[in-house]
């Protein structure tokens, strides 16, 4: 690769912020594009793609929401490839066919349509749900209830995505490749919340729910029906057992194995995730 710019996309999220600060210790030019970012770049605000491409030899792409058309996702790819973009990494979703993935699907069938030199990632659910994001603040308060049961999920460590990620961005024998990003094994939610009690001396509990109470629970905090269904769904899934198979997208793109959720409830309990 060259020393032109790589535009990260979602650069202030959970993965790009990740992807940016990699790229930025292999001392390699970062374009991190944020809608709070100079110059300001939205995926769904067409006028703001120009300035980020400009000159960009690669892409790490992350929809950023569902509420962005396909076809808008679709546009801007085929903009990156006329800009001179030579490479792009996009995160999409690991999980069955199905309703939960009909936006992905489309969104990577449009990337492999560019010509351009792809890679996609297909992640579990993060571990860093938990310290940063969807279930911190039920952690914190002592009680993650959920429609999950007692199914498991393999949950990927956002620092391996990113880690793949830089590689793919940079490295060669990543185009055309599908990775799925998993952890090294499934764990029920129950045992992930026992970990992280275990790790901060706190009295947390997980609590099996029922998904139509979970459902009016999150539209009660304010949350849209619709979206409030899909979360639901999605939980469900774990339950009926979508999340339990290990990938090896990690093995395969960085010839290591990928960080246990042990390894990141420590860090994250030393570091005060979880401190109230």
């Amino acid at each position: 690769m060259s020393v032109s710019p790589i535009l990260v996309i979602g650069a202030r999220g959970k993965t790009g912020r990740r992807v940016a600060a990699r790229l930025d210790r292999l001392g390699l030019p970062v374009r991190a594009a944020s809608r709070s970012g100079s110059p300001a770049f939205d995926l769904a605000d067409r006028d703001t793609w120009r300035p980020a491409l400009a000159g960009a030899g690669a892409v790490y792409l992350v929809p950023m929401h569902e509420s962005v058309p396909v076809a808008t996702v679709a546009e801007f790819a085929g903009a990156a490839a006329e800009s001179g973009v030579r490479r792009v990494v996009l995160l999409s979703a690991r999980g069955p066919a199905g309703a939960a993935e009909s936006y992905q699907e489309p969104v990577e069938r449009a990337v492999r349509a560019t010509g351009l030199e792809w890679t996609i990632l297909r992640p579990a659910w993060f571990a860093q749900n938990f310290s940063e994001d969807l279930f911190l603040e039920p952690i914190l308060a002592g009680e993650l209830a959920l429609p999950t049961g007692e199914g498991r999920e393999a949950f990927v460590d956002a620092g391996d995505i990113a880690d793949v990620a830089a590689a793919a961005l940079t490295g060669d024998g990543h185009a055309g490749e599908i990775y799925e990003l998993s952890g090294p094994e499934a764990l029920s939610f129950r045992t992930a919340v026992e970990l992280i009690a275990e790790a901060t001396g706190r009295e947390i509990r997980y609590t099996p729910l029922e998904p139509a109470g979970f459902t009016a629970a999150l539209t009660g905090q304010g949350l849209p029906a619709e979206a409030a269904d899909l979360v639901t769904e999605l939980l469900v899934r774990i339950r009926d057992g979508a999340g339990e198979h290990v990938s090896d997208g990690v093995r395969r793109a960085l010839g290591r194995e990928p960080r246990s959720f042990a390894a990141y409830v420590k860090e994250a309990a030393q570091a005060g995730a979880w401190s109230a």
